[in-house]
This record gives C-alpha cells, structure tokens and sequence, in this order.
C-alpha cells in the first residue's frame, strides 16, 4: 500500500507560480510511476502531467507544457508539480496519483493507477 498526501495548492493571480508536493509513504516510492490529474468543478478529470519511475521520462497535456513541470525526488519519497504562468483555467482540484511499475513507462489514464491522494485546491484568479 502507498498512501499520497498532496500540499502546495493555494489561490494566486493569473500569471503567478505554486508547486504542489504529493508526498508518499508506506512502500519504497522508486518503483512507481506517477501522475497529477485535476478536476474542475462540471468537468471529467483529466491528466496534466506523469513521470516513469526513475524521472526520466515525462508527459504534460498540450494546455500546460511549457508552462508546468513535473519532477521527482525518490530520495525524499515526494513528487513535485512546478506551475508557472497560471492562467483561470487552470483552476480545479490537483490530485496526485501512482502506480507500481517494471519498467520506465508513464501512465496517463486513470484507471492505469492504483493509489490516489485526496488532492489539493488551486485557484488562479483574474
């Protein structure tokens, strides 16, 4: 079992930064892949960015790359979602999520993961 804590969301004005923390524990953090998701109020979630196991590889969804990065530290259990540029659009929930993997892929489904955190609020306002 791995338990995911996320931290870090906030409100901010439209063009501002924030980083988000998804902290893991209860199993060695470096065999998972991982991945923010966010939920806008009425909307489906969706992905915003993933990572393989060891951060070598990453993903993010057309409307953040360039704008959001996605990082890891397995040392310190934690992966981190850098925000720069924040526009009202990108106001939702940011969920954390994870899954145990063999290899070096990232996932970017849902349904592809097994642990999730109870996620954190951001606010971009205009």
């Amino acid at each position: 079992q791995v338990q995911l804590v996320e931290s870090g969301g906030g409100l901010v004005q439209a063009g501002g930064s924030l980083r988000l923390s998804c902290a893991a524990s209860g199993r060695t953090f470096n065999a998972y892949a991982t991945g923010w998701f966010r939920q806008a109020p009425g909307k489906e979630r969706e992905i915003v960015a993933a990572i393989s196991w060891s951060g070598g590889n990453t993903y993010y969804t057309d409307s953040v790359r360039g704008r959001f990065t996605i990082s890891r530290d397995n040392a310190k259990n934690t992966v981190y979602l850098q925000m720069n540029s924040l526009k009202p659009e990108d106001t939702a929930v940011y969920y954390c999520a994870a899954t145990w993997t063999y290899g070096s892929s990232y996932y970017t489904l849902a349904d592809q993961y097994d642990y999730w955190g109870q996620g954190t609020q951001v606010t971009v306002s205009s």
